[in-house]
């Protein structure tokens, strides 16, 4: 091959690995970036259904159909509710029995393809729980924000932020615990969620920029009647919380934070997102840092606002070891460095953003000690 011809070639093939690799990144970090509302996340397993019969339902037998506590049983045509294993009942062997609490929408048809959320509840808070609510718009910088407002007697609120893979009904299952505590709740739907704006670029920030949303919710609380706030947030919802915690311009009026599964590292959360999706090792860096190209991400990883020594709040902070998309590691050790301030509800058994799911009873419970000296 003459050098000319030989050396075109060379950097015809360097060009098409570069753009392969380009291309294999964006798609690799389109799992934490694009997560969908109301899907599931990629590390979640799919579920076959085998039977329904006398309030039970049998699914495929995994580690997560084995899951203790309550969820929702969703698939693309129904979503329903399931409660603890039924140990006792018969089953072939490769299957689990789970109880089956209600059928939401849809049916449960033996062959359906499922999975288990932590998002119980659908609907809004009418629907679903029969509680009055608001529907209200909330002033953002990309423009109306949807949220639920439902009322109480107490001038401090309590403002709830979902995660990756669920959507504003998340928060429900505290909703009845929250409205029991007359505490007002504004259920917040941010920049990506369903009703709101697209944010300019497409893709999730992992609450980079997400948080800036939550400060309008803090604004629109101070402007009718809230004293102080409780950020609650679940994941992602985590983090916008502590960002809005550190930056606000209303960051005195946050009395504490009640962080469920926090996204603290947002490049291990992205590789295992990316790893669950079926991305080869040796590309997760790749991943990584079109994430960073395409978002703006820092390179620090950590938020900066999880450091120990930026916490300014009581801190409620619920996480497990089970959890496979945030390290609980870091939530472990933010709660060793503040003995003063955080408080660790470790949830054993439990997959990310669903601590209340795995252990409801003792969930709330340290909601209730947590919650009671800021009301």
């Amino acid at each position: 091959m003459r050098p000319a011809k030989a050396t075109a070639a060379a950097v015809t093939a360097a060009t098409t690995a570069a753009l392969t690799a380009i291309a294999a990144g964006r798609y690799a970090s389109d799992a934490a970036l694009k997560t969908p509302a109301n899907r599931p996340l990629p590390t979640e397993r799919r579920l076959t259904v085998h039977a329904t019969a006398a309030g039970q339902v049998t699914l495929t037998r995994s580690l997560a159909s084995r899951r203790p506590g309550v969820y929702g049983l969703t698939g693309p045509d129904c979503h329903a509710v399931v409660g603890p294993v039924v140990e006792a009942s018969p089953h072939p062997a490769d299957t689990v029995v789970r109880r089956l609490e209600r059928v939401t929408h849809g049916t449960l048809e033996p062959g359906a393809k499922v999975w288990l959320t932590p998002q119980v509840h659908t609907g809004d808070p009418r629907t679903a729980l029969g509680i009055e609510h608001a529907d209200v718009e909330i002033p953002g910088e990309l423009g109306a924000l949807p949220a639920w407002f439902v009322p109480g007697s107490r001038d401090t609120w309590v403002i709830a932020v979902h995660g990756l893979g669920t959507t504003r009904a998340h928060p429900m299952v505290v909703l009845d615990f929250l409205r029991a505590q007359r505490l007002p709740v504004l259920s917040l739907g941010y920049r990506g969620d369903p009703g709101a704006p697209r944010p300019p670029d497409g893709l999730g920030h992992l609450g980079e920029t997400e948080w800036r949303d939550l400060d309008a919710a803090i604004r629109y609380a101070v402007r009718y009647g809230a004293r102080r706030v409780v950020l609650h947030g679940w994941s992602t919802g985590a983090a916008m919380a502590l960002h809005a915690a550190a930056h606000s311009a209303l960051r005195d009026r946050v009395a504490g934070l009640v962080l469920d599964s926090p996204v603290l590292d947002w490049e291990v959360t992205l590789r295992a997102l990316a790893t669950a999706r079926g991305t080869p090792a040796p590309l997760l860096p790749l991943a990584v840092r079109a994430a960073q190209g395409r978002t703006g991400l820092r390179g620090d990883r950590v938020v900066e606002s999880a450091d120990p020594g930026a916490l300014k709040v009581p801190t409620l902070l619920a996480h497990g070891p089970g959890d496979t998309v945030a390290p609980w590691d870091l939530s472990r050790r933010l709660a060793a460095a503040r003995p003063d301030l955080v408080t660790l509800h470790t949830v054993p058994d439990a997959p990310h953003g669903a601590m209340w799911n795995a252990d409801p009873v003792r969930y709330e419970e340290a909601l209730r000690r947590f919650l009671t000296p800021l009301m």
